[in-house]
């Protein structure tokens, strides 16, 4: 059962404390939803992300950081990126850009 608090009858230092249990709380639920959306992602997967102001961005996943995946894009950037804003690209969207790549029948 859940207790109820009533915040009126806690002194400043009492809220303060509780203020920061709340936060510590809040900051493990969001790593604890990082951890899992890694889980979706393998290194070398060919991954997407859209930065902000930028177009969509294509890359590889080379490494697990402890809030974010390290991707090296298809131009040779370095992003570290949210695991919960990358999504992993089609088949048909790893296919090189170069009009000289031709296809082997």
């Amino acid at each position: 059962m859940m207790q109820k608090i009533n915040i009126n009858d806690l002194t400043e230092s009492e809220l303060i404390d509780l203020n920061n249990k709340i936060i510590e709380r809040l900051r493990f639920l969001q790593q604890m939803r990082d951890h899992s959306a890694m889980l979706e992602f393998s290194i070398g997967d060919q991954v997407a992300f859209d930065p902000p102001g930028r177009p969509s961005m294509t890359g590889i996943l080379v490494k697990y950081n402890k809030k974010t995946v390290t991707i090296v894009t298809n131009d040779g950037q370095r992003w570290n990126v949210s695991p919960g804003l990358i999504r992993k690209v089609d088949s048909i969207d790893r296919a090189p850009k170069n009009g000289n790549v031709r296809q082997i029948e």
